[in-house]
């Protein structure tokens, strides 16, 4: 009880100070807690019951991911949860979705309300691996008293967000443990794990999105990386991951501009042949100009009539 009233007074020393929250991004978590949702520290959460309604729509609608997910949620919990930890993932806006614990740590879990079906977002818990982890979109670690609740400050939680094939957040991958030996050290192991199971999930879910595609590295990205680009049969680019969209200076959301995979690689590798290398010659000039024919004829020096029935020859109408 006095460690709790501890914590208590040392958020709202925290709060009351004028540019803690500029200083610090943990201060500036417990700032949101306070002043964008309205929570008292000091206070529980209204509800750690399960949302079953919400559950059942959330994986009804998350499918794709959880298939792919579950594969690497076996393979993290087979190699952590020896050690008291579980393995939580959640949609983007922190509903937890699915969940791996051992059988002796299930019943401590669902206490904490690290289940399938608990809301764990900052607006419902404060300050905590998940909600912080997507109001900041970054992989973070929440250890014991970093939380804003004085009920949850026997727990630490390493997580990282996960992004969609369209480049939008799509979920959260926690680690969670109630274990009062588990440091701040091992957290941090423990984080370099999550964030790679993340980006593994993250590039899983793209290949699933581009079945048919040809799925290149974007410049400078590392083979481990999620910075990946879906290139279609004519060598134009159609999507791209979250990394690869800001490595390229693309969209940062929903559906990108095509581009010749030239222009981001300065490299091709379409079609072969005098037909294939025309075709994508063509096609390039037609993206580039977004359709414009009379434009991509000008950039191929040709006449507009001339592109129209080369066009037709070659199968590609005005869309590239």
């Amino acid at each position: 009880m006095a460690r709790a009233k501890d914590h208590v007074a040392k958020v709202i020393d925290t709060l009351s100070s004028g540019n803690a929250a500029a200083q610090s991004r943990l201060a500036a978590s417990w700032q949101r807690s306070f002043q964008k949702h309205g929570l008292d520290p000091a206070a529980p959460a209204p509800t750690r019951a399960p949302d079953g309604d919400r559950l059942r729509l959330q994986r009804e609608m998350l499918e794709q991911v959880l298939v792919v997910a579950a594969p690497k949620l076996d393979d993290l919990f087979a190699m952590i949860g020896h050690c008291g930890c579980g393995i939580l993932l959640t949609d983007a806006e922190g509903l937890v979705i699915d969940a791996r614990a051992g059988s002796g740590d299930v019943e401590i879990f669902r206490q904490w309300g690290l289940t399938p079906g608990v809301d764990w977002s900052e607006a419902a818990q404060g300050t905590n691996g998940i909600g912080t982890s997507i109001a900041e979109r970054r992989a973070l670690t929440i250890h014991r008293d970093q939380h804003y609740r004085a009920e949850n400050i026997g727990m630490s939680c390493i997580d990282a967000p996960v992004f969609g094939p369209d480049g939008g957040l799509i979920a959260a991958l926690d680690v969670s443990s109630a274990r009062a030996d588990q440091t701040e050290g091992f957290n941090r192991l423990i984080e370099a794990m999550v964030t790679r199971v993340a980006t593994q999930i993250e590039s899983d879910l793209f290949r699933s999105a581009f079945p048919k595609h040809r799925i290149v590295l974007a410049e400078g990205a590392e083979p481990s990386s999620a910075a990946l680009l879906a290139v279609d049969g004519d060598d134009v680019v159609v999507g791209a991951t979250r990394d690869a969209r800001r490595r390229h200076g693309l969209e940062p959301a929903g559906l990108i501009r095509p581009r010749p995979v030239v222009d981001l690689l300065g490299r091709e590798g379409g079609p072969a042949g005098l037909e294939g290398a025309e075709r994508a010659a063509v096609i390039r000039a037609l993206t580039r100009a977004e359709g414009n024919v009379s434009e991509a004829a000008r950039a191929l020096g040709l006449g507009r009539a001339t592109l129209y029935r080369r066009m037709k020859r070659l199968g590609i109408d005005e869309r590239g």
